[in-house]
């Protein structure tokens, strides 16, 4: 069964729904989880437009964030008495696709656990797939976690965009 769970994380809900899964299917096989966070050219180029900062500032601050999202997620998995291992990625030479692949073979994981945003339409055209990329190209199995429905406004589920 499923030793080496590989648990890519962002802060998100999405991401923390799949974390929960991942937590969820360890505790069954008695796993080992290692949580990854990415710092990718996208989320740095976004920032820097958002925030309009120096950029190793903003390196340094995305750093801190990733690092403070994995020691959450860490916790979380501890408090479930799994044993858990952190990896943060910097690279903004390559896609967030690119550095799960690449940890899932390097680390040997058994199981790639991912939440997916469920996006359709343009959005999905605008912002790509990171996991139906992984989902296409993984070494191992992968278990897409679906996030929850955005409401609307109103608190109703909001339409599909499609």
């Amino acid at each position: 069964m499923y030793q080496r769970i590989l648990v890519p994380i962002d802060g998100s809900p999405t991401a923390e729904q799949g974390l929960t899964e991942a937590i969820r299917l360890g505790t069954l096989t008695h796993a080992r989880l290692r949580l990854i966070h990415i710092v990718d050219e996208l989320s740095f180029a976004l920032a820097i437009d958002a925030y309009g900062v120096y950029a190793g500032e903003l390196l340094e601050l995305l750093q801190k964030n990733g690092a403070e999202v994995l020691e959450k997620g860490a916790a979380r998995v501890r408090t479930a008495g799994l044993d858990v291992e952190t990896t943060l990625y910097a690279n903004l030479d390559r896609t967030v696709p690119q550095c799960i692949l690449e940890e899932a073979r390097d680390w040997r994981a058994d199981l790639i656990v991912l939440g997916t945003h469920g996006r359709r339409g343009v959005r999905r055209l605008m912002l790509g797939s990171s996991a139906e990329n992984v989902l296409r190209s993984a070494p191992v199995p992968v278990l897409l976690v679906r996030g929850v429905e955005e409401k609307a406004a109103d608190g109703a589920p909001a339409a599909p965009s499609h």
